[in-house]
């Protein structure tokens, strides 16, 4: 079952919450059967990258199976890679308010944002980012935020394809590595064709559990 999600902020930021198959979760998200959820933030928005990207939904029904909600959404009006972090910020803010723990995902783009705003918002359960970018801005460094991940204690994932020639991941997988974050690898290019359910369980495992606790 899926809701539409209108995330608050000065931004126009339209979701897609995806409730866990296994919990009965009706349509009221003040009191949610699922009592964790994932933030997941899509590819560029100006490469055609929306909440409904393939590696998005691949990861959101893993999830659903493990008992986890998904909250996919897209970005508001371009803004140069600094909005984009906003409205991911103002969608965790959204879970926060009605899950007891919030994890957050990203794609390419999106994993960069997901890195940025995870780095700058305490008590998250988790953050997964798969083919990720060095860098959101000139200014903002998603490798840094590694550092800042691990201070803050935030279990983090970071998955990346071996053959992707489309994001500059190398300088975040390898300060991951030097970091003691946990890595993982796909045989593939950026766009994980035909690998995108593997990526979706692999991130889905790495979230069940910090999210289900009675899994845990």
């Amino acid at each position: 079952m899926s809701d539409t999600v209108l995330v608050p902020g000065g931004r126009d930021v339209r979701a897609t919450l995806d409730a866990a198959a296994s919990d009965g979760a009706g349509s009221d998200r003040d009191d949610p059967r699922a009592d964790a959820v994932v933030v997941a933030c899509p590819p560029h928005p100006q490469q055609r990258g929306h909440r409904g990207d393939e590696r998005l939904r691949a990861v959101s029904d893993a999830l659903t199976d493990r008992g986890i909600d998904c909250l996919r959404f897209d970005y508001g009006d371009w803004d140069e890679g600094y909005g984009e972090s906003t409205d991911a910020d103002n969608a965790v803010g959204w879970a926060a308010e009605r899950y007891d723990r919030v994890g957050l995902f990203g794609f390419s783009f999106g994993a960069t944002v997901a890195l940025v705003a995870a780095a700058s918002r305490p008590g998250l359960a988790g953050v997964c980012a798969l083919a990720p970018t060095a860098r959101l801005t000139p200014d903002v460094d998603a490798v840094a935020a590694l550092g800042d991940l691990v201070g803050m204690g935030v279990p983090t994932l970071i998955a990346y394809a071996t053959r992707d020639s489309t994001a500059d991941w190398a300088p975040v997988a390898e300060r991951a590595e030097e970091l003691g974050i946990e890595t993982a690898a796909f045989e593939s290019d950026h766009f994980l064709v035909g690998r995108a359910g593997e990526a979706g369980e692999r991130a889905a495992a790495f979230f069940e559990p910090r999210l289900r606790t009675d899994r845990g």
